[in-house]
């Protein structure tokens, strides 16, 4: 089975959970696009969804297959979001960005009930901080954001270089809200708990890729097939 398949294998059983009349966050990236072009095809046999989109991407390929649409404003509430992930820690703390839309997928991840990581097994991580960390910023004073941030991932454990992210027509690649990222080459991230606190203190940083207590499950899916892992559950004191 190909990496391809694998994806489409973990969006498969992500759409098994949906249920009828739930209000969905729809992710970006190729795994989400999968989950996607599923769910469509449930619409079609007569599934009652909406979806909010966490890109114009997504939101194109939505319209295209024909999965309903609403927005944050209109549905502020939401009952999952089903999106993908760069990186999965065994608490399922995620690195995401690699595609761009992070602020979105996170405003879109907070509004929802329950989150859920679709991904092939190679997202499946011992540490997050391989995948370099996507860091949304403002273009206004980037060598001053840049230092900024270059400082607080060493005072967090993390040194590494960033560099502005290029598109493929060679400028600074531009998000939907039309920032540009930072992807921070770190190795191994120790604390992603503190970089995160660090990283959102820095005027100048829109947000960034470090998605910590906010996904619920992940269905991982490889060669022997698709497993489901639960982020553990604090005991309560």
């Amino acid at each position: 089975m190909d990496i391809e398949a694998q994806k489409r294998q973990a969006a498969a059983v992500a759409v098994e959970w949906v249920k009828p009349g739930m209000k969905l966050g729809l992710g970006t990236g190729s795994t989400a696009k999968h989950f996607v072009e599923l769910l469509a095809e449930r619409v079609h046999k007569g599934l009652n969804v909406v979806g909010v989109p966490t890109s114009e991407v997504t939101r194109a390929l939505a319209e295209k297959v024909g999965v309903p649409l609403t927005t944050l404003d209109e549905t502020p509430a939401l009952d999952m979001t089903i999106d993908g992930a760069d990186e999965i820690g065994p608490d399922l703390s995620l690195i995401k960005g690699g595609g761009g839309a992070l602020l979105r997928e996170k405003i879109v991840a907070a509004a929802s009930t329950r989150m859920v990581v679709i991904a092939d097994e190679s997202k499946w991580v011992t540490a997050l901080g391989a995948f370099p960390l996507p860091i949304e910023v403002m273009p206004f004073g980037l060598a001053a954001t840049r230092r900024a941030v270059e400082a607080a991932c060493a005072a967090a454990g993390c040194p590494g270089p960033s560099a502005v992210r290029q598109g493929k027509d060679g400028h600074a690649f531009v998000t939907d809200g039309g920032h540009w990222i930072l992807d921070a080459r770190l190795g191994r991230i120790p604390d992603p708990v503190t970089l995160s606190a660090k990283l959102s203190q820095i005027p100048g940083v829109v947000e960034h890729g470090l998605f910590i207590g906010m996904a619920q499950a992940a269905i991982l899916a490889g060669p022997a097939g698709a497993r489901v892992v639960e982020r553990p559950q604090r005991a309560q004191s």
